[in-house]
């Protein structure tokens, strides 16, 4: 694989950059991006409005994976912004899986029996153009704000909460500090059992897992799933597999959730490569979701059709712990909808 970055990669596993720098250097512009990756004549395709209303992020290590001179690089079609994203579609919208009627409180969002998520943040580092939070209000509803109480009040009260989901944005990238000032509040409710934390930052921004956080994770009162999220099997390379190997060193249990993306990963050789690279890496498939209709994202919607067969050929070849539920999320639902 070609870099594309202007540097030579590192030789060691571990990426000498803290990981507030990697953040703060990561790429905005999306005609910088192209042309890291030879692809100037591309940039008639971008759309400077698609970019002005989610804006283009994406770290430099990320970049370094995408195959240079390849306009169709799986990792690339995942963060660009294109004249697609302006193009009208029918049933596609603001709120795609039903945020808002299942809000609880600020931050908290409740669809199903024994779980809170917790909106942790609106932070990212990395804008995947098919976000299904791409429209969300963050500024007006994260749990963070008044340190966390009302949040916590929330789960407190509510005994049947035994799980609670730390999503966002992405909730690594809020400080060790603020990361333990929130588990240090809900070390004190009785009724939970489970931690879960939703991140793509292990996989695009594998510097955050540093040992501060890696000493948070260890110390945490419950058992902790993390759930990472990568959609192609370039997507990981030997940063991002020491960055996993740092997560199970503190116990935490992995899987990955992806997304069904046409022009990323809708055939069969990408999705079965996505499986068996991630379990190289200690983690497990967990989802393989149907696109959520989140307003500019039609051009990324792989049909249920197609979306089945795919499934079925991915079942037909490998291990069945290697081959991930078929979902989709539908708003109302007491749980993900298996198609």
């Amino acid at each position: 694989m070609i870099t594309a970055a202007p540097e030579p990669r590192q030789s060691a596993p571990w990426p000498a950059l803290r990981w507030q720098q990697a953040w703060r250097d990561a790429v905005r512009d999306p005609r910088e991006l192209l042309a890291l990756l030879g692809l100037e004549t591309l940039a008639g395709r971008v759309s400077d409005e698609a970019a002005a209303q989610f804006p283009l992020r994406v770290p430099r290590g990320f970049v370094a994976r995408m195959r240079h001179g390849d306009p169709h690089d799986p990792l690339l079609r995942q963060v660009l912004p294109l004249d697609d994203e302006m193009r009208p579609a029918t049933g596609y919208g603001l709120d795609a899986v039903g945020d808002g009627a299942a809000r609880t409180g600020p931050g908290v969002i409740q669809k199903y029996r024994g779980r809170a998520l917790l909106v942790a943040t609106g932070s990212c580092a990395i804008n995947c153009r098919y976000c299904f939070r791409r429209h969300f209000p963050y500024s007006d509803e994260t749990a963070a704000r008044d340190g966390w109480r009302e949040a916590v009040a929330l789960i407190r009260a509510d005994t049947g909460v035994e799980e609670v989901l730390l999503s966002g944005g992405d909730p690594l990238s809020l400080s060790n500090a603020k990361l333990a000032e929130l588990t240090g509040a809900l070390a004190g409710i009785p009724h939970l059992r489970r931690l879960r934390i939703h991140s793509r930052l292990p996989v695009v921004l594998p510097e955050r897992i540093d040992d501060g956080l890696q000493a948070w994770l260890a110390g945490l009162p419950w058992p902790v799933t993390l759930v990472i999220h990568a959609n192609h099997a370039n997507e990981f390379d030997d940063t991002v597999d020491a960055a996993l190997g740092r997560l199970r060193g503190a116990g935490v249990h992995l899987l990955n959730q992806a997304v069904l993306l046409r022009g990323v990963n809708d055939d069969i050789e990408a999705l079965a490569d996505l499986s068996e690279r991630g379990f190289a890496a200690g983690v497990l498939p967990y989802y393989l979701h149907q696109l959520d209709r989140v307003a500019g994202s039609a051009h990324f919607e792989v049909d249920d059709a197609r979306a089945k067969t795919l499934h079925a050929a991915l079942a037909a070849r490998l291990s069945g712990y290697l081959v991930p539920r078929l979902v989709r999320e539908v708003a109302g639902d007491t749980g993900k909808r298996p198609l």
